[in-house]
């Protein structure tokens, strides 16, 4: 009888989930013990891979270009920052994961009530849409411009990347690490490429990783941006918060003895090298893109930062920047080899943003669906807005297009703001707690105060950028009501920290009163 409900449990589409994280590849990957660093340090690398995905997506790419054109090498000290955070917040993400064998959306909710892990749910499904817009924007622009299929129907075959996932998934987990490495170094190789044709000032490039006064200056204004708003547009597109989601996920595929502390000092240990070698890469490719804004086209050439004008300035000679640039140029190769790293983008987006997705829905609501219908009704939501864009501006200029669909990608990324402070204040103050992490993993008193100093730091940099972002909704008019709409969300957002704070320190009070009894019971016996 038994038998029969599992069997007919099987076929349900959404099922009760309430086990390990990604349950399915959770604990799979075998590592070695007592050998070499080199070894030890190979079986570890690929959940850092998964994770420096999301900082070098689609999104990223024309806030990096446009701050370059417009403010020359001034922020590359902003993308070192946003990567320096970037590398402590993963190295957080993982450490959760591995030492109380939870992921951060399991962990919340085991500390919080069912209402508000409902709505963190909902925020932070909508932030994973929000991304999936980038991509979806990304991989059909890609399509346009390398085989000149129509936008419509390219904006209907990202759908279609739910076979990809299928076969990924037949694949092996391990063998999914290796793809996304791969397209990894296509996109570092094809701007490396590019960046070393452009011959840039390395010293200008070294010189500005040291932030001065003039980096978040709100003057001067240049192409409606200053060096302030360019600042927080990379920032805002650096730090995702479903890259901590994931990460505290996908850092427990390896096989450990889990009553082995030192197995366990190991895994933490081996997790940040991968990460942070990792998140270097993302950073290399962060920052080549703000350089190509510099060297590769002349100052101030490309009037439209959307990916058809990139595009099209990388086949133009009249934009680029020297002899080399135009004489390659010529051929077509540039402005190729930028749209297949775009495409690349997109489909290693994809993996990502759907893992992502089965994580917080398992640990936020303990539901369970199949990965390829996860994705199927993720996309199909996400195209929605892109279509809307596309078809409402197709008896338009192309221009207008462009500037569209590279407004709706802006425009996607307010729900990011929204949502980062609730992964990054609980990540730090559960990483923070001896209970949940034990004396030796808790964070260190360096990893704690800078740890504080980058949530505090971006939640106030997201929050005085939200004004802004909700004005690009509204025009120039309704200003005024667009900043009102802008403080709401803003004292919501501090409504609802509050509200996270308060739960977590109750369930952290739950958590010792049942500690303390557990000890009690042991001593009475």
């Amino acid at each position: 009888m038994s038998e029969d409900k599992n069997n007919s449990r099987k076929h349900h589409l959404i099922e009760y989930a309430n086990g390990p994280s990604l349950e399915e590849i959770n604990g799979t990957v075998e590592v070695p013990k007592g050998k070499g660093f080199w070894r030890t340090l190979f079986a570890y690398s690929g959940p850092g891979a998964l994770v420096a995905v999301g900082y070098m997506d689609p999104g990223n790419w024309s806030t990096s270009i446009t701050g370059g054109q417009n403010f020359q090498y001034l922020l590359m000290s902003v993308i070192l920052m946003s990567s320096l955070i970037a590398m402590l917040l993963q190295y957080m993400a993982a450490k959760l994961g591995i030492v109380s064998q939870m992921d951060l959306a399991q962990a919340i909710r085991a500390r919080t009530s069912k209402s508000l892990g409902i709505v963190l749910w909902i925020l932070t499904e909508l932030a994973i849409m929000a991304t999936d817009i980038a991509e979806v924007i990304g991989a059909a622009i890609a399509l346009y411009l390398l085989f000149h299929i129509p936008l419509v129907i390219a904006v209907f075959i990202t759908v279609f990347d739910v076979l990809l996932l299928l076969l990924l998934t037949k694949i092996g987990f391990r063998k999914i690490e290796a793809i996304v490495v791969c397209l990894i170094l296509v996109i570092l190789l094809v701007f490396v490429y590019q960046v070393a044709l452009s011959s840039p000032n390395w010293g200008n490039i070294v010189g500005n990783l040291i932030p001065g006064a003039k980096t978040f200056a709100s003057s001067p204004k240049i192409g409606g941006d200053t060096p302030l708003s360019g600042a927080l547009g990379i920032i805002g597109a650096t730090v995702m918060p479903h890259n901590l989601y994931l990460h505290s996920a996908v850092s427990q595929t390896r096989k450990l003895d889990h009553s082995n502390e030192e197995d366990v000092a190991t895994a933490v240990r081996f997790s940040a090298w991968d990460s942070n070698i990792q998140l270097s890469l993302a950073f290399v490719v962060n920052s080549l893109l703000l350089i190509m804004g510099v060297a590769v086209f002349k100052s101030g050439a490309v009037k439209d930062p959307s990916f058809f004008g990139l595009f099209q300035a990388l086949s133009d000679t009249s934009m680029l920047s020297n002899g080399i640039l135009i004489s390659v140029a010529k051929s077509g190769i540039l402005s190729i080899l930028f749209a297949v790293a775009l495409l690349a983008s997109g489909q290693n987006s994809t993996i990502t943003g759907t893992l992502t997705g089965q994580v917080i829905m398992e640990g936020f609501v303990h539901m369970r669906m199949p990965l390829w219908l996860r994705r199927l009704v993720t996309r199909l939501i996400s195209v929605i807005p892109v279509l809307i864009c596309v078809l409402m501006t197709s008896g338009k200029s192309a221009i207008q297009e462009h500037e569209a669909l590279n407004t709706l990608m802006n425009n996607s990324q307010v729900f990011l703001a929204f949502a980062l402070p609730f992964s990054m204040l609980p990540l730090l103050m559960m990483t923070d707690s001896t209970l949940e992490m034990g004396k030796r993993f808790k964070n260190a008193l360096w990893v704690k105060v800078l740890g504080w100093i980058s949530v505090i730091g971006l939640t106030y940099l997201n929050m005085i950028g939200l004004p802004a972002q909700v004005e690009s909704f509204f025009p120039a008019s309704m200003k005024g009501t667009a900043d009102v709409i802008a403080y709401i969300l803003v004292f919501a957002v501090l409504a609802l920290l509050a509200w996270t704070i308060y739960d977590l320190f109750k369930g952290d009070q739950r958590l010792a009163a049942k500690v303390q009894a557990h000890q009690e019971a042991e001593i009475n016996e």
